[in-house]
């Protein structure tokens, strides 16, 4: 996101930088312990589980900060949110969302029919045409909760479905609400509704625990807050200083401390997540209002924030593609942080090379047409 002088936002590219990491360690992790490879043990367990299994924390942040750009970026561009147009909101979010999705629709469908190890859609969630309608449509999550997961690079389409679901009212909700105090009673709501949605609401289906709908809305939501809160009061140096240490303290605790997290039941209660977002939104509010900038020395992970959306959507290639030359050559488990390491540069570069070729060049496009 660019700020009032043009210059983008650099907390805020570091903080999506952070949960695509998060992502990225936790789907490697996972094709390490489908392989049965032990290779985090003797390690400390709140250690391993605080780099490997943070994968849904992260995805929690952007959620956060998608809330938060969507709605600085409304309020930029119409000045109140009761102006939206609904019209150019939805040509905005299909410029930036729809050209990398189709095209990943269609390398997955010919990878499914070309019967490619890892990328065929099983008959029990429905098969091709299935995903590809609960993909287009965004309830992948639903799906998934239903009838099981589908492949790797289908699966991380659920958090997208939360997302553009929230958006597909968002515009309409706003034209109406967007003049009073209505608007922020109605995201006030989904956050409440949040830790519910975690627990109460799953009805003992772990799936939906993390895919639901509800579930990743009370971030978003809360994003937004953010948002109208940083546009209509200028917080005093102290407070954005107060602001970033609780945020960045509340952060700590929930990425690095998520055993006592859980010790202490928040897990159990859907609060751990809120909690996650709430320390988002604190740092975001700090950041966006003083113009935080980071040291030359965090260039590379700037870059990667502000490709998070590409690496995201393709970065199971990698993972697959990395895991297959690893077990090739005989699952060395000296090579295992290699793997790691070499994920994350590799789709970094992937990321860095659909954003600068394709999916950018269509956006800018699409917003010209």
């Amino acid at each position: 996101m660019k700020g009032a002088v043009g210059q983008r936002l650099q907390g805020v590219d570091v903080l999506r930088a952070l949960a695509i990491l998060f992502v990225l360690m936790n789907h490697v992790n996972m094709r390490l312990r489908i392989a049965r490879i032990p290779y985090a043990e003797g390690l400390p367990e709140q250690l391993v589980a605080s780099l490997v299994w943070n994968g849904q924390r992260g995805v929690q942040i952007f959620f956060a900060v998608s809330g938060f750009l969507i709605t600085a970026m409304s309020l930029r561009r119409w000045e109140s949110l009761s102006r939206v147009s609904v019209r150019g909101f939805y040509l905005m979010r299909f410029a930036r969302i729809a050209p990398l999705l189709l095209l990943l629709l269609g390398v997955l469908s010919g990878l499914h029919l070309g019967q490619v190890e890892h990328f065929v859609v099983s008959a029990k969630t429905g098969g091709l045409p299935r995903a590809l309608l609960a993909a287009l449509t965004f309830h992948v999550n639903v799906l998934e909760a239903r009838r099981g997961y589908l492949p790797g690079n289908w699966d991380i389409l659920w958090s997208l479905s939360v997302e553009e679901v929230f958006y597909l009212f968002f515009p309409l909700v706003a034209r109406v609400f967007g003049r009073g105090k209505l608007f922020v009673v109605v995201l006030l709501g989904l956050v409440a509704l949040g830790p519910f949605a975690r627990t109460v609401f799953t009805h003992g289906n772990e799936t939906w625990k993390e895919y639901s709908y509800l579930g990743g809305m009370d971030a978003i939501a809360l994003g937004c807050l953010t948002a109208l809160v940083v546009s209509r009061i200028r917080f005093s140096r102290i407070a954005l200083r107060v602001a970033w240490a609780v945020g960045v303290a509340l952060l700590a605790f929930s990425l690095c401390f998520t055993l006592t997290s859980d010790a202490w039941g928040l897990g159990r209660t859907g609060l751990d997540m809120t909690v996650v977002a709430v320390g988002t939104c604190l740092v975001i509010a700090a950041v966006a209002q003083s113009e935080w900038k980071a040291p030359w020395m965090m260039a590379p992970l700037l870059r990667l924030g502000e490709r998070s959306y590409e690496v995201y959507l393709t970065h199971m290639f990698v993972v697959f593609g990395a895991f297959g030359f690893f077990v090739r050559a005989g699952k060395p488990m000296w090579a295992v942080p290699g793997l790691f390491i070499g994920v994350i540069v590799a789709a970094g570069f992937l990321g860095e090379v659909v954003a600068r070729f394709y999916s950018e060049p269509l956006n800018r496009l699409i917003r010209e047409k």
